[in-house]
């Protein structure tokens, strides 16, 4: 066994580790080692935007992990994909870019995460990112940070239109920026894309740091658990193939492994709740019952429609349509190759009372099924799904160990509905949705419903469907969530694990609680913010 030894340590290459293997190396004083359970990402499936249908339950890119049975959704199990890949899960989402609402960073403060309130984190945004849209043909970029965010409406699908004209009709407010400084309203999504490629965490943030000399990166390993000296986190043990390595840091091991990885580490190194530890034969070195508590997710139904003009479908399905957009794609980088399907949505309030938007809405201009077990199927004819989300879920689920193993996948128990305020944001966003239904424009582009139509149902019919069908929106946090003490958190405001020293958990999973919309646009900040405090700390600490 060979032992290495760096001044960082960083577990997990994906949206947060790309930002701080980039951050820490910056200077040239620091050596890092990156290491990622995944391979290469320089894949096309990758590469450009549309191909992420196929990395959907890709195992070579993708844990392709599965929960457990959720008692309110009837006992159904989920599939919950997520990144195995350089970049992590930000090679394979739909790379739609959300920073979330003010108030749910106000919260996060409130929480216990003392400096992470919307005017302590909106600079953070700002910085990391270059905003990009073509206006009379031409490419014009805003800002100067790494991440490439672009403005798609020029491209949307015509049918997108029909989406914006319906929810003014409704009443709706619409935005030309959910980022910007009006964020409740319904538009076109941006998507973290530059000149037509994906621009995940690895493209924006990995590959200027891979020309430093003080990084390297060791792909295709798993970290099976932490070494600890005492009370202080001593660097890792992983396993490439049959070969068992170790490595030393000198300053600090950061755990940057997303919502389901981080805790599966950290209880398979000892940190965890004493009992389920000492159930699977694990020594305990720290009893933290929150490590893998507190989960939380969105969660979603779609409602799909026959639509009297020409969708997504009509690109997508004929071999002719297939052609002529891999053409264009290759000779300018634009076209439906260039895009992701979810390209129109936006915050609304379900109710005139509601002081802050409280639902996140779906238009796509597609209609697909995931149901052959291997990549989303575009449905043959015309077609469209809505959908919502509540953008603040109150129900919290776990995640632990399923064994001693740490080749076994965990358990994911989801605890989905399990509050009153959950199954009552269900019915008032189907009641939201059929505002948008019943305006003349929607009347005008529905053929006819394909699935349960929210507008036919009852309160109890559409609760009963919503528990029969709705599935996760892919958006897990909190796992090790930042708070005030070992009682009712894992980490304090600085994202240092309670009760270890140099021990850090720099991911998703860190969020107090979940934001308002899709969480990867948050969990880059939160590692760039994480990245400010541990050259902080390093630098008082000499």
């Amino acid at each position: 066994m060979s032992t290495q030894e760096f001044d960082f340590i960083i577990v997990g290459a994906g949206s947060a580790g790309c930002v701080l293997a980039e951050r820490l190396t910056r200077d040239g004083r620091h050596t890092v080692l990156l290491v990622e359970a995944g391979g290469s990402d320089r894949k096309m499936r990758i590469r450009v935007p549309i191909g992420y249908g196929f990395t959907f339950m890709d195992r070579s890119v993708n844990w392709c992990y599965g929960t457990e049975p959720d008692p309110e959704l009837g006992g159904r199990t989920a599939y919950w994909p997520r990144g195995k890949v350089i970049g992590g899960s930000s090679s394979i989402n739909a790379m739609v870019y959300i920073r979330g609402l003010p108030h749910d960073f106000d919260d996060w403060a409130e929480s216990g995460a003392n400096g992470w309130d919307w005017q302590s984190v909106r600079p953070v945004f700002e910085r990391t990112e270059t905003k990009a849209r073509r206006k009379n043909g031409r490419l014009q970029t805003n800002g100067n940070g790494p991440l490439w965010v672009t403005d798609e409406a020029d491209q949307a699908h015509p049918v997108t239109r029909h989406f914006l004209e319906a929810a003014r009709e409704a009443g709706w407010p619409t935005t030309a920026d959910i980022n910007g400084p009006e964020r409740e309203g319904l538009g076109i999504f941006h998507n973290t894309t530059r000149k037509g490629w994906r621009c995940s965490s690895a493209d924006a943030f990995l590959r200027p740091a891979l020309r430093r000399g003080n990084l390297k990166v060791t792909s295709d390993a798993h970290v099976e658990r932490i070494l600890f000296d005492g009370r202080r986190a001593v660097g890792i043990s992983y396993r490439v193939g049959e070969r068992l390595e170790q490595a030393r840091a000198r300053r600090e091991v950061i755990v940057s492994s997303g919502a389901v990885n981080s805790p599966k580490l950290l209880q398979h190194s000892g940190v965890g709740p004493a009992d389920l530890l000492s159930g699977h034969g694990i020594d305990v070195h720290t009893d933290l019952p929150e490590v893998g508590g507190g989960l939380q997710d969105h969660l979603a139904v779609n409602y799909y429609y026959r639509s009297t003009v020409p969708t997504l479908n009509n690109q997508l399905q004929p071999w002719r349509s297939r052609v002529f957009a891999a053409l264009q794609y290759a000779l300018t980088r634009r076209g439906m190759l260039s895009l992701g399907i979810n390209q129109c949505g936006g915050f609304i309030r379900s109710a005139p009372d509601r002081t802050r938007p409280d639902m996140q809405i779906y238009c796509n201009p597609a209609t697909y099924s995931t149901g052959d077990g291997t990549k989303p199927q575009i449905d043959s004819e015309p077609g469209f799904l809505l959908s919502f989300q509540q953008c603040r879920p109150t129900s919290r689920g776990r995640i632990d160990i399923a064994s001693n193993d740490p080749a076994e996948p965990p358990k994911i128990k989801p605890n989905s509905l399990t509050t009153n305020e959950d199954r009552d944001a269900v019915i008032r966003g189907a009641r939201l949705l059929r505002q948008l239904v019943d305006t003349p424009t929607m009347k005008q582009l529905i053929r006819a419903p394909k699935q349960p139509d929210p507008a036919s149902l009852s309160d109890e019919e559409v609760l009963e469907d919503f528990k029969a069908r709705a599935s996760t929106v892919y958006h897990a946090t909190c796992t090790c969530r930042m708070g005030t003490s070992a009682e009712n958190s894992v980490l304090d405001a600085r994202l240092r694990v309670h009760g270890i020293e140099r021990l850090r958990v720099v991911d998703a999973s860190a969020f107090p609680n979940v934001t308002s919309g899709n969480t990867n646009a948050p969990t880059i900040m939160l590692a760039q913010k994480g990245a400010d405090m541990i050259l902080e700390d390093t630098q008082e600490a000499g």
